[in-house]
């Protein structure tokens, strides 16, 4: 019983779309702009530099706080609280304010992993800026393309997997790497589908 309160609570906080709403307050339906995500980063590209750092403080926010008093209570043990902790992310992927159609979860993934373990928070930022750094020596001056960023996300995820089971990470906290993983890679699938689409024509011209 417990656990159902703790994860229907995560999940309420994570489902609260502050970027959507910001961006409402901003006069720009962010499901209208770029890609239609509703979260803080189309927010920045709809209503500029402030809100745009409000929205990611936000989302930020609503996972790191209520995952931080989760862990702090200490009223559940390890793959449970694992378990509720990825609440916030499913909540703000699949928000009942959005009928279902939330975000992308990035900012609020940061978010939890901050109140997990900063030391994998801090690993999953390393490993998006190298990887971010090589797309830029690999493609030149060509922008990146959303199907890229979308991978990198992803798949800097499956490698802090591979670097908390390197570093001997709590297995409730490796299976939530993974379990985050498969979340992103859900939330990035459309971008991801034309990223594979396009290497097979690539593939079919040769």
């Amino acid at each position: 019983m417990t656990a159902l309160l703790w994860s229907a609570t995560l999940f309420l906080c994570g489902s609260l779309m502050f970027s959507y709403w910001l961006g409402l307050a901003a006069r720009s339906n962010l499901r209208e702009i770029g890609d239609g995500n509703p979260g803080a980063l189309n927010l920045w590209r709809a209503a500029g530099f402030a809100y745009g750092v409000v929205g990611i403080a936000l989302d930020f926010a609503k996972g790191f706080a209520p995952v931080a008093f989760m862990l702090a209570s200490g009223r559940l043990p390890g793959y449970a609280a694992a378990a509720a902790s990825l609440m916030p992310v499913l909540g703000h992927a699949f928000s009942p304010f959005l009928r279902g159609r939330g975000g992308k979860a990035i900012a609020t993934t940061f978010g939890v992993w901050c109140a997990l373990s900063f030391e994998g928070a801090l690993a999953y930022a390393v490993i998006l800026a190298i990887l971010l750094l090589g797309g830029r020596l690999t493609r030149g001056t060509k922008k990146a393309s959303a199907e890229a960023d979308a991978f990198q996300v992803v798949l800097g995820m499956m490698m802090l997997l591979v670097y908390a089971l390197a570093r001997a990470f709590p297995a409730p906290i490796a299976a939530f790497a993974l379990a985050n993983a498969l979340l992103l890679a859900f939330t990035h699938r459309r971008e991801l589908r034309r990223l594979v689409a396009r290497r097979g024509a690539d593939r079919m011209r040769r």
